[in-house]
């Protein structure tokens, strides 16, 4: 007697019901996502850490959820715990689309291809921010006579040499202008983000920190006892608000579609709900038109600050510092020239 197969085993019904999950159960053996293989890959979008990394991309989150709504498409949050870490992501190609500060921001555009699609904007209606340098209430150091009277006494908490606020500022307009180098004036040097950097401050654990405006803002929301133990002794010139940039190997139309998606945000429909996302963003308002010129106040900080650091150094002769600030001019030159062609092209269709 031939064996029988388990389905003809069945009664009749039951071998018809069998049939007809074995059909419907084939249909469901398709290549894994092959539904999917349409779809636009997720859109990598890298967040600067202005306090730690985690802080920085939950403050973010709803503006991309929108963003993914709105292209979609998914997005992903690429978050970095270092200024360093966000340069390396930019020059490794790991970002679509970046909130970066404006050095990272220039050699993102200078030297990894990169465009300038927005800029912030804040709910004051501020043109920009300032680096301050944040001292212990009631403590020793209360001007910044006492900062440059007593060289090798203090302890200073700054910030990676990529942050305008956490050290180009403060290196250029209140140390180099001095022909002080913060790295040897002090009896120690500390670096962090600006949160951390203000906490130690407040807990006696460093005796000067540079921070700026717009981080101490928030760090008085979120640490009020550790704020009230501030004082600041000084403040910078303003300094442009930070932008977002793009890749330009991006298709035109998404470059498009992302710069339209930011400059409406807080402005449309949903206005409120997304009005109450930009205030955790730095008590954003939303975004402005923009393009790579925007980035020109901060080649001139890199310019003002290496030539300030090159007519304070030794030299062997007249010569060769003359020399040398020459080449820093015509880098500049370079720069200037480079940032208003590149604004140009992206101006082009």
């Amino acid at each position: 007697m031939p064996l029988q197969s388990p389905i003809h085993a069945l009664p009749r019904a039951a071998r018809t019901l069998a049939s007809l999950l074995v059909l419907l159960c084939g249909s469901c053996f398709v290549p894994a996502r092959a539904a999917d293989t349409d779809a636009a890959p997720p859109l990598r979008f890298g967040i600067l850490p202005t306090g730690g990394p985690a802080e920085s991309r939950q403050d973010w989150q709803p503006l991309l959820d929108d963003l993914a709504k709105a292209l979609e498409r998914p997005v992903e949050g690429v978050s970095v715990s270092t200024y360093e870490g966000m340069y390396r992501a930019v020059a490794d190609r790991r970002v679509d689309v970046a909130f970066l500060s404006g050095k990272l921001a220039l050699d993102a555009v200078l030297k990894n291809d990169m465009q300038v699609a927005v800029q912030l904007e804040r709910t004051d209606g501020s043109p920009g921010y300032r680096a301050v340098l944040v001292s212990r209430r009631g403590g020793p150091v209360r001007t910044p006579h006492d900062v440059f009277a007593n060289p090798g006494r203090w302890t200073y908490a700054r910030g990676e040499t990529l942050s305008v606020s956490g050290y180009l500022v403060p290196e250029a307009q209140l140390f180099a202008r001095r022909g002080v180098n913060s790295d040897l004036h002090f009896k120690a040097v500390h670096i962090d983000n600006h949160q951390n950097n203000a906490l130690a401050v407040a807990n006696g654990e460093v005796d000067v920190a540079s921070n700026n405006s717009a981080d101490l803002e928030r760090f008085a929301v979120r640490f009020p006892r550790q704020f009230a133990e501030l004082h600041v002794l000084w403040r910078s010139d303003p300094i442009p608000h930070a932008t977002l940039v793009v890749a330009r190997e991006l298709p035109d139309e998404v470059k498009a579609d992302i710069r339209r998606f930011l400059l409406d945000y807080g402005r449309g429909a949903q206005a409120g709900s997304q009005r109450r996302n930009l205030l955790k963003i730095h008590e954003l308002s939303g975004f402005v038109a923009a393009d790579d010129r925007a980035l020109l106040p901060f080649a001139e900080i890199e310019y003002a600050l290496a030539r300030q650091q090159a007519e304070s150094a030794r030299w062997v002769d007249a010569a060769a510092k003359r020399a040398r600030i020459e080449r820093l001019r015509a880098r500049h030159e370079r720069t200037k020239g480079q940032l208003a062609r590149s604004a140009a092209d992206g101006e082009r269709p």
